[in-house]
């Protein structure tokens, strides 16, 4: 054998052997200036490298600490370690999904580049777009309430897409820009890249799971609260979620209302109910210049207008229960699911009974909730058409058609119910219609709030003149001439007035106050009833008196027969002397509809009590002195309202389980 390796040298120990002298070589040419210079760079390089792995955590501190750095002040000492423990969990999973993709070879680095990229981008830029939005940062807690609204939570998004994009892209380009400069300078060796590769996609999976401090003051960092969210659609889309907490309307059926008979006169009542209009978008009053509401302003110049009326939630199917059946939003979810309707008393007074609306019944079980109405008349969205949008319902140009050539089944006394939903957010703004609000653009972008008001006021404006259309035609009926028309909202609409958008959020008056008015044709109302009816102009008000009224021009108020009933009933009709008294409870998260996040409150007067699910106490309003509700006078000046609410809710929003 060894013949065979005479006068040769074996390749790789030679190889190592010419590498080493080479190496010595240039130790020895090199100078020592040179040498420090380049244990500098090799220094510099290191702590480069440790600079870009803390990068993604210092991204996500430094944009909580602009949004929310109030709230951080008030922090306790827990809510901190919580907070630093997330911040643990956050440099664990980013630096080392950025090692994992910054290796030399291997295909896996490829893959961790793009899951670093992606959920990067999705939990930092997703968060700043929902804190811009909702002021509060998205949680598990949401996660679960938007698995049930899949459709309409990406028909919202797309919608504001240039936005939603916008707000993302430049954590996009800042993500790609790392992934570049950690190819460059981190270099990992073999065992740590291997490690990396190894250790990413599981503490990726476990961030997942990992309880976060999501609610109240949401002691989390926002990409990690991102990632408990994920985990929670994730639970609850394989079967292993024991939340239990999301309500939805079910089948409800009413309890049995005796025969009524009243004495007095039986008046047909038309009800209309608005969809996210809040009064300021409205003339409500007649003014003959007004040209937000033009159409039904310069219709009904004699209508009674109530400047101070209040929803007591900002949510349609809360609002939807309070004003049929009376009661308080509070009520238990069997009291709200069995209680009498508007429709059964007037059913058992001899009333005609019609329900139209443009509304989509397919949206959260709503359906089921209007099954059992017992009306004589009943179309929906999808019976107009059959794809109606989930959020926007059917287009009321259309619905108009379809009521007016339902009109000849009208007779007298009847009670129709008409409700609209063309001002739900994406607000439906026909590009052929007119858009007297400039300018205008669908954008949510902070930036364009005036704008995207304006786009929301037109989309107001052309809904008003399809339901002056309407309204207008039915008085032209033998049936309908005579008809009491009653108008409201289910809610308002937030545009960042308390730093939030949209409504089911708070009970602040930008998602509570809306128009309401009335308009009765000459004669039809007493001049005792329209005395009393200009009083309560400028009372404050809440919806329950809407219902109490309804029944008060059926004649219907006083009857011994629904005293059981009325004695659960929170209205005072607006045809008595006196203004409501009550204290009345006010939630976004009820037992016929739960919510996102907790909010909550009460009002007496003008005198409001509310809180936030990030709220660590109930600040108090008095309305008359301070519409915009931007002086808190501190719970003690309500310290009744106080009381109540400790009474009804037993905590602040967000310190447990929702009701």
């Amino acid at each position: 054998m060894t013949h065979k390796w005479k006068g040769r040298l074996p390749k790789l120990p030679l190889t190592a052997a010419l590498g080493l002298l080479k190496i010595v070589s240039a130790r020895k040419a090199l100078p020592n200036s040179s040498l420090r210079r380049l244990r500098r760079l090799s220094q510099g390089r290191k702590r480069f490298a440790w600079l870009l792995l803390c990068a993604p955590l210092a991204l996500v501190i430094g944009i909580d600490l602009e949004l929310r750095w109030g709230r951080q002040e008030q922090w306790q000492t827990y809510q901190f370690f919580s907070y630093g423990a997330s911040l643990i969990e956050s440099f664990c999973i980013w630096s080392v999904l950025l090692l994992a993709a910054a290796r030399r070879r291997g295909r896996m680095r490829y893959l961790y580049a793009g899951i670093f990229l992606f959920f990067l981008t999705m939990s930092v830029g997703g968060q700043l777009y929902f804190f811009q939005q909702y002021n509060a940062y998205l949680n598990v807690d949401v996660s679960l309430f938007a698995t049930q609204f899949v459709e309409s939570v990406l028909n919202q998004l797309w919608a504001d897409r240039a936005n939603y994009l916008a707000v993302k892209l430049p954590v996009l380009l800042g993500g790609v820009l790392l992934l570049w400069l950690s190819k460059k300078f981190l270099r990992p060796g073999r065992r740590l890249g291997r490690l990396a590769t190894l250790l990413g996609l599981p503490l990726l999976f476990a961030g997942f799971f990992i309880p976060t401090q999501h609610r109240q003051q949401q002691a989390s960092s926002p990409d990690m609260l991102y990632l408990h969210a994920l985990g929670g659609m994730l639970r609850t889309q394989l079967g292993f979620s024991s939340e239990s907490h999301q309500l939805r309307p079910r089948l409800r059926e009413s309890l049995p209302v005796p025969a009524l008979k009243s004495e007095k006169v039986r008046r047909s009542i038309i009800f209309v109910l608005s969809e996210s209009v809040r009064k300021d978008a409205t003339c409500n009053g007649f003014s003959p210049d007004c040209r937000r509401t033009e159409a039904t302003n310069q219709l009904f110049p004699e209508r009674i207008a109530f400047e101070q009326m209040r929803a007591l939630a900002s949510s349609t199917a809360i609002s939807l229960a309070v004003l049929w059946s009376g009661l308080s939003p509070q009520a238990t979810r069997e009291e709200l699911h069995t209680a009498p309707l508007l429709f059964d008393f007037a059913r058992q007074a001899g009333y005609q009974t019609l329900y139209w609306t443009s509304q989509n019944m397919m949206f959260g079980n709503v359906r089921l909730w209007v099954k059992n109405l017992g009306v004589q008349s009943f179309f929906s969205a999808t019976d107009i058409e059959p794809d109606a949008d989930i959020d926007l319902g059917a287009h009321e140009a259309k619905f108009t058609e379809r009521a007016l050539g339902e009109l000849d089944q009208l007779s007298d006394p009847f009670f129709l119910m008409i409700q609209l939903s063309n001002g739900h957010y994406p607000y439906l703004v026909d590009a052929d219609g007119p858009q007297p609000f400039q300018p205008a653009a669908m954008s949510k972008a902070p930036e364009d709030n005036d704008q995207f008001f304006n786009y929301y006021q037109n989309a107001i404006y052309q809904q008003d003149q399809h339901l002056a259309r309407l309204l207008k035609s039915i008085r032209t009926t033998k049936a309908g001439r005579d008809a009491i028309i009653i108008y409201t909202s289910d809610h308002g609409e937030a545009f960042r007035e308390h730093y939030q958008m949209g409504h089911t959020f708070s009970v602040f008056d930008e998602e509570v106050l809306v128009p309401a008015w009335l308009d009765a044709p000459p004669g039809v109302l007493s001049q005792k009833e329209r005395a009393a009816l200009l009083k309560k102009r400028e009372s404050f008000n809440v919806h329950p008196d809407i219902t109490a009224t309804i029944l008060d021009l059926m004649g219907l108020w006083d009857l011994r027969e629904i005293a059981p009933f009325r004695a659960k009933m929170r209205g005072t009709s607006l045809l008595s002397a006196e203004a409501n008294p009550r204290a009345l409870a006010m939630t976004n998260c009820a037992g016929v509809w739960s919510c996102a996040f907790e909010n909550w409150g009460y009002i007496q007067g003008s005198r409001k009590l509310e809180a936030r699910a990030w709220d660590s106490a109930y600040h108090c309003y008095d309305l008359k002195s301070d519409p915009k509700e931007k002086q808190d006078l501190g719970v003690e000046a309500c310290a009744e309202l106080a009381s109540h609410a400790q009474a009804t809710f037993g905590r602040l929003p967000g310190e447990g389980k929702q009701p």
